[in-house]
């Protein structure tokens, strides 16, 4: 049977998806749950799964938080539209966040999990803010592997991973490669299939 990348909790240490056949993709490709699909299909499940969480959340990492390059500032920007979209799009049950990742160094126990994500312990602030989707972007590789495979250890959080190199195989849904149309694209999807996708129920 063929292995699935899916939300956890799976267990204390999952394994890699590489190491169980899942592969990257190539140009215009991307990863949903481990098998290869169209880029424009993987742009419609991620917008509809950020339409349908409770609490959709953007993680952006040091690579877009700083402006080191030019293209950094662009993809900040392009994050910021992209999360104004989103809280312009859900409903009144769901609660959107942006929190960042500034940093790899560890926090364990002192991380404020309201105010930033430590990837080293991420199931921390996933359970506090009770995050059920997210989307890492401007993660350094190392790490954003690292950190998928925890929360897919420990968590039911449905991850995404929007990667400038190769993308992420441990994420449930990857694309590789990325600028800033790609984020762009992602926003425009999420207005265009916003009030056609059922939100989460009031609890």
């Amino acid at each position: 049977m063929r292995y699935e990348v899916r939300p956890g909790p799976e267990h204390f240490l999952p394994p890699a998806a590489a190491s169980m056949g899942v592969r990257l993709p190539n140009p215009g490709e991307a990863i949903v749950h481990g098998y290869i699909v169209p880029e424009e299909q993987a742009m419609d499940e991620a917008a509809r799964r950020f339409l349908s969480a409770k609490v959709p959340t953007i993680f952006p990492g040091p690579l877009v938080l700083w402006a080191w390059t030019s293209t950094a500032e662009k993809k900040a920007k392009a994050i910021r539209h992209l999360f104004n979209v989103l809280k312009e799009s859900v409903g009144p049950n769901q609660k959107p966040m942006l929190i960042p990742m500034p940093d790899y160094r560890p926090k364990y126990p002192k991380i404020n999990p309201e105010v930033e994500i430590n990837p080293n312990h991420p199931n921390l602030t996933i359970w506090h803010n009770r995050i059920d989707t997210c989307l890492f972007i401007g993660v350094h590789c190392h790490q954003a592997n690292l950190t998928l495979k925890i929360v897919r250890g420990g968590t039911n959080c449905y991850t995404m991973a929007m990667c400038a190199q190769a993308g992420h195989e441990d994420a449930m849904l990857s694309f590789h490669d990325i600028t800033v149309d790609h984020v762009i694209r992602l926003a425009d999807k999420v207005r265009e299939l916003k009030g056609t996708v059922p939100g989460p129920a009031a609890v």
